[in-house]
């Protein structure tokens, strides 16, 4: 089975809309540090992004959660595979993904970083298919919500390919 890209959002609307996340996440966070949680490996491109925006002090660490392995939909298994490096009690944490789909990798990692004891927690998130709502999350900023359709680029994947690509693409299966 061989798969094609049919462009979703152009890398101009991509790169817009994050510069208009970043600025309404540094006015709420006017006058504070803000640590990222950038969920790898999807997130870091988006990551990247919108600290390089951000016009507030900002620390970043990483995890890496999975739920999906090579396939198009969450296993509902969620595994830690790279923990936080720093501690992050006492700190205003955002974490940043790339997607949120069934909302079990989400709910997951934001009750184990609760637990933590940050001064707060929000999240961010590139795209956003609520319809696939599984768990419920609350999403402090969203660039993008999107049909229920598998995407790719900007980070986002399909068995490691696509990555790389500027924009978000929808995968059509031949």
């Amino acid at each position: 089975m061989s798969e094609t890209i049919r462009v979703l959002l152009s890398e101009e609307e991509v790169d817009k809309r994050i510069a208009e996340i970043a600025g309404q996440i540094s006015g709420d966070y006017k006058g504070e540090q803000v640590h990222l949680v950038c969920v790898l490996k999807g997130g870091v491109f988006f990551t990247c992004e919108l600290a390089k925006r951000l016009e507030i002090p900002v620390s970043l660490d990483f995890m890496s959660v999975s739920s999906y392995g090579s396939d198009t939909k969450s296993s509902g298994v969620v595994k830690i595979i790279k923990d936080l490096d720093e501690g992050i009690e006492g700190k205003h944490v955002l974490v940043v993904e790339d997607i949120i789909d069934s909302g079990r990798t989400l709910s997951y990692l934001l009750d184990n970083l609760k637990s933590r004891n940050p001064k707060s927690l929000r999240l961010c998130t590139l795209l956003d298919k609520p319809q696939r709502r599984v768990v419920d999350v609350k999403v402090d900023y969203t660039c993008f919500c999107i049909p229920d359709e598998f995407v790719v680029g900007y980070g986002l994947d399909y068995a490691q390919k696509y990555r790389n690509l500027p924009y978000i693409g929808i995968v059509e299966f031949d």
